[in-house]
């Protein structure tokens, strides 16, 4: 393993590519800690500080999570990627009810663009609504408890405010895409993930704090015994995580022979991979996502009913564990029917002669295919809604804070680790391109190595 992370850097075009990401996400970190101008900062984080301590600091703690701690910093990366996640999911939604976004969508690469285009769109409309909102919030004391954490309130704070947080979104949306062009791996996730492993000094200091401290009634303690308790939880979790993404069925194929002119094409066997878990960390993402939206309006808007809707979609409570288990699973099929259409594979397969063992071409193919998405995504997308509830059970039984039980078996746990696999994945598919060892080694790769000696 050591030899092969030594030849991704022996080879030009997959070096440029790793210090590529490495200085994207650079630039990400060092945007979180610049904060966004006529904000006293001290107070803010005062404020948080005494929300963490006394209602736990859930809802802000899981908004910090995926902003890499720029929401309690206010910073211009305030917003995160949030919007633009909002903003996919809107577009998805209106590309399977609208048919001219459904056409649009089967044009291929100009379609993609277009609709990534209106995608971008999107998230600076979200941007400006969210911020205006946040502007709004910041100039009210009475939220903060009487703290004064703008310093000249007015039409200025606010327009600026606005500004200075859309412009932060979309810059993020902008680096994410340079990941994406000309990195490795999935850019907004891979700014999630730094996001998370940020916090883990923080999550850190944290257990150190509870173990110095005892612990009180109202924050939990952690012992030895518990630190033991959490780790295995996390080594198991890690594992089942692991296997969670690597699973897949696979369906064999077999493609008839063809005589064209003198050669003969097909004959040969294959199979078709079907993942477990076919949309990776995202189902989780936009699940939470839709979630916390009403609980973030709750805070901004003074109303009644919005109150009361965001009390119950509050962690801790029934409602909004059952919600975060029904949607993660709806996301998991939501996002694999929009993968892969049954229909389009099928039809591909019995034009070029290819049919599954005992299974007619055509549409008996498409309904087997259904078929077998429809009963293999249901525990994909079951466990991920465990992993995502994960937290507040562990943080109940063991008396711990949210932010600390997430990183032993969570959200923040689970994205670390697919993201990290599907990137050593994608470096080892260029290392193997260019006849290297990979990460794994495997007998293929070795065996040209002999013959090449030879």
């Amino acid at each position: 393993m050591l030899k092969a992370f030594a030849d991704t850097f022996k080879i030009p075009d997959l070096r440029k590519k790793i210090l590529i990401t490495f200085g994207v996400i650079t630039v990400y970190r060092l945007g979180t800690f610049i904060p966004t101008p006529g904000i006293d900062g001290v107070k803010l984080s005062q404020f948080f500080d005494n929300l963490a301590r006394t209602q736990g600091g859930t809802l802000f703690g899981v908004m910090n999570l995926f902003s890499g701690g720029a929401i309690h910093r206010l910073t211009i990366f305030a917003l995160g990627i949030m919007p633009y996640i909002s903003s996919s999911i809107i577009m998805q939604l209106l590309t399977v009810v609208i048919p001219a976004l459904e056409k649009m969508a089967k044009e291929g690469e100009i379609g993609r663009k277009t609709i990534n285009q209106y995608t971008r769109y999107g998230t600076v409309v979200l941007s400006l609504i969210q911020s205006f909102f946040i502007s709004l919030w910041l100039e009210n004391p009475t939220r903060f408890g009487g703290l004064q954490i703008v310093e000249h309130p007015g039409w200025a704070f606010r327009l600026l405010t606005v500004l200075t947080l859309t412009t932060g979104s979309a810059f993020i949306m902008w680096l994410g895409e340079q990941i994406q062009e000309k990195g490795i791996g999935n850019g907004m996730s891979i700014l999630v993930a730094s996001g998370i492993l940020s916090r883990v000094p923080t999550a850190i200091i944290q257990i150190a704090a509870l173990m110095r401290s005892g612990g009180s009634s109202q924050q939990g303690r952690m012992d030895l015994l518990t630190i033991v308790l959490m780790l295995a939880i996390m080594v198991g979790a890690i594992i089942a995580v692991i296997v969670l993404t690597q699973g897949e069925r696979k369906i064999p194929v077999q493609y008839a022979k063809r005589v064209v002119g003198r050669k003969v094409f097909g004959g040969q066997s294959t199979f078709i991979p079907f993942k477990v878990n076919n949309g990776g960390v995202m189902p989780i993402i936009f699940a939470q996502s839709i979630v916390l939206f009403p609980a973030t309006i709750g805070i901004f808007v003074p109303n009644h009913f919005i109150q009361q809707v965001a009390g119950a979609l509050s962690h801790g409570h029934v409602f909004y564990e059952v919600m975060t288990v029904f949607l993660i699973v709806f996301f998991s099929y939501f996002y694999t029917a929009i993968a892969f259409n049954p229909i389009d594979v099928a039809e591909n397969m019995k034009k070029y002669g290819g049919f599954i063992p005992g299974v007619r071409p055509g549409n008996p193919t498409a309904e087997y295919f259904d078929y077998i998405i429809n009963r293999i995504t249901l525990p994909g997308g079951i466990f991920l809604a465990l992993i995502a509830v994960a937290p507040d059970v562990i943080g109940g039984l063991l008396k711990i804070p949210y932010q600390v039980a997430d990183f032993f078996g969570g959200t923040a746990l689970l994205i670390v680790v697919g993201v990290s696999l599907d990137t050593i994945k994608q470096i080892e598919s260029q290392l193997l391109m260019r006849h290297y060892e990979g990460f794994m080694k495997r007998g293929r790769v070795r065996g040209r190595q002999r013959a090449a000696a030879y």
